[in-house]
C-alpha cells in the first residue's frame, strides 16, 4: 500500500529560530548533530536552548559519528527530548542498540553497497539512511548520489539523504519512494544557518509530490 506522505526531517539544527521555523512548517523531525568536527555541531548546552519549547508530536533526533557509548548516554540524560538516534559511522548493529533507544542507521551509498545485507546486519534498526559516500566526510557533502543504486524494495524503510534541495526532491521521490527525505545543506544559507524561504520551498515540494 502506498504512504501516504513522505515524511520530512530537517538535520543540522543549530539556531533557535531554526527550529520555531522547522516545526511551524510542519516537519516530522528535527536533526541535532553531536560530532564536534562538522561546522553544524552543537554542544549539549546549545541543545537545551534549542529543545527548551519545542512542540510536542516533533521528533528530536541525535546524530552521532563513532561516539564512545559515555558520549550518547551523556546527551541521553541530558537530553530526555531526544527520541531517535541516528549513527553516521562505522557503528556495529550491538553497539547502536545498546542504548535502548530507537535508532536508525546511515549508510554511505556507492558501487557495490549491499543495502539488502545492512537491513538484515541492522535488523533493529527504525530505518536505513541512505547518504551520498565521499572519502573521509561523513555526510553533509551537499552531494547527490546513483538513485538507481537503491533497491526497488528493501526490508527497511529507506531515509533518504544526500545533496536535496526544492529542485531535485521531487524527481528523488518519485523514483526513491522513499519513506523519509533528510534535509541539511540545501536548506541553508550558510553551513549550519537555515534558511526560512528555501525550507518552506523544499518542504512544499515534498508535500507536492505524490508517493
Amino acid at each position: 500500500m502506498a504512504l501516504a506522505r513522505t515524511r520530512i526531517k530537517v538535520c543540522g539544527l543549530t539556531r533557535v529560530e531554526d527550529v520555531h521555523t522547522a516545526c511551524a512548517l510542519g516537519v516530522d523531525a528535527i536533526g541535532l548533530v553531536f560530532y564536534p568536527p562538522s561546522p553544524r555541531a552543537v554542544t549539549i548546552e546549545q541543545a537545551q536552548a534549542l529543545l527548551a519549547s519545542m512542540p510536542p508530536f516533533v521528533t528530536v533526533t541525535a546524530l552521532f559519528v563513532n561516539p564512545h557509548a559515555d558520549e550518547v548516554r551523556t546527551v541521553l540524560k541530558a537530553l530526555p527530548a531526544v527520541s531517535l538516534l541516528q549513527f553516521h559511522g562505522e557503528e556495529s548493529a550491538d553497539f547502536c542498540r545498546q542504548f535502548g533507544r530507537a535508532y536508525i542507521k546511515a549508510i554511505a551509498m556507492k558501487e557495490g553497497v549491499d543495502l539488502a545485507g545492512s537491513a538484515i546486519q541492522w535488523s533493529d534498526a527504525q530505518a536505513l539512511l541512505v547518504d551520498t559516500y565521499k572519502p573521509g566526510v561523513a555526510g553533509g557533502t551537499g552531494e547527490t548520489f546513483n538513485w538507481h543504486l537503491l533497491p526497488n524494495d528493501c526490508a527497511k524503510p529507506i531515509i533518504l539523504a544526500g545533496g536535496l534541495t526544492a529542485d531535485n526532491v521531487g524527481n528523488a521521490i518519485d523514483m526513491v519512494h522513499p519513506y523519509a527525505v533528510d534535509v541539511s545543506g540545501g536548506v541553508e544559507s550558510a553551513k549550519g544557518i537555515k534558511d526560512a524561504q528555501k525550507m518552506a520551498q523544499f518542504i512544499q515540494q515534498v508535500n507536492n509530490t505524490g508517493c
